[in-house]
């Protein structure tokens, strides 16, 4: 395990610890809001959006205008702007001056989102109201180079994050009115946890006024010294350490690369050989040149094409059935796999019905 953080190939979540209500459990009652705008990123490295992309440069040419700077949108050759659409959530309580996250995600033929700002967007709701504005620094989360027709990146460079970069612009009406029950939305639905829930609240009200729905919904009844007063009750409830289950997952974000395993992975009998292969093509261009004294000779040009295929040496592991998620770890370090190998071997082992566990692919 502590080579595991040395060398970032693989995380691990360790067993699950008691948390507060108020991480796993919601009032049921007003939902999330998703937002969306399109806007525009400025201060690329000449990895922003070429000619064949018409939207950027009309956006750009419009915002000038804006600006007493009249620019035919023909004559706009500006590689350091890219066009985007940004997205974030406002949360049920967010009120007026809030700060949200927010993604930005290319929609052009721009390279890369790296060292960029994005400039104020309107960020609009479902109904075409603008409720939050966005602007900031952009977060990629990788990095990349290029000179002349050769590159290299890391990570995915054309979606990005703008940390607490919207600001909620509306007043939201959110009174919570009096009421005889209030219901409890789980984050993650589950019928052991929204057992160990109820438990958890008739304990600390030492009566049985919690009880189970289903597994995503706990139903509370509010006592009558708190009826008139439903914040003060909820804000009693939020803070109560509770046991949450949790069903087996594994988590992967090929953009990154990242692949996170939780603590009830479980693996059946198994044996695991990972190897690379590698297809290399090099072309290299050969001149003929006549003889001297040739009169009816040409200079001809040739291509020369060598292609060379290799295969990565595999080692077999054999995986016992029960491994605990420490052994998993520490089988999947000897073969020396990187995060991407590892992508594989945990779809190949799900696909022959030796891992126990759900995937998720961000």
């Amino acid at each position: 395990m502590a080579a595991l953080a040395a060398v970032g190939v693989l995380h691990a979540q360790e067993s699950v610890a008691p948390v507060r209500l108020k991480d796993v459990a919601a009032l049921q009652g007003p939902s999330t809001t998703p937002v969306i705008g399109y806007g525009l990123v400025v201060g690329l490295n000449k990895t922003g959006d070429r000619r064949q992309t018409v939207f950027s440069t009309q956006s750009l040419a419009n915002m000038l205008e804006r600006f007493g700077v009249m620019v035919p949108p023909g004559d706009v050759k500006v590689e350091n702007v890219a066009a985007v659409l940004v997205t974030a959530d406002i949360g049920p309580y967010s009120q007026q001056g809030s700060r949200l996250d927010v993604t930005v995600s290319s929609i052009g033929d721009a390279r890369s989102l790296q060292g960029g700002t994005l400039l104020p967007t309107p960020l609009r709701g479902p109904d075409g109201a603008v409720m939050a504005l966005g602007q900031g620094p952009l977060s990629i989360g990788g990095f990349g180079a290029s000179g002349g027709e050769n590159s290299v990146s890391v990570n995915h460079l054309t979606v990005g994050r703008v940390p607490r970069g919207a600001t909620v612009q509306v007043a939201r009406q959110t009174a919570i009115e009096p009421m005889e029950t209030l219901r409890l939305t789980l984050h993650e639905p589950d019928f052991t946890s929204a057992s160990h829930i109820a438990s958890a609240i008739n304990n600390e009200l030492r009566t049985g006024v919690a009880r189970v729905l289903d597994p995503g919904t706990v139903q509370v009844q509010v006592p009558g010294a708190y009826r008139s007063s439903v914040p003060d009750f909820i804000a009693r409830l939020e803070p109560i350490s509770v046991l949450m289950d949790a069903v087996a997952r594994i988590v992967i974000n090929e953009r990154t690369g990242t692949v996170v395993l939780g603590g009830d992975v479980r693996l059946g009998p198994a044996a695991v050989a990972h190897g690379n292969l590698s297809v290399k093509i090099a072309s290299d261009s050969e001149v003929s040149q006549p003889n001297a004294l040739s009169k009816n000779g040409q200079t001809a040009v040739t291509q020369k094409v060598d292609i060379a295929v290799e295969e990565g040496r595999a080692q077999l592991v054999t995986l016992q059935s029960g491994t605990t998620l420490g052994e998993v770890v520490q089988a999947l370090n000897a073969l020396g796999v990187t995060p991407r190998d590892i992508i594989s071997i945990v779809q190949a082992l799900k696909a022959a019905g030796a891992l126990r566990a759900e995937i998720v692919i961000l």
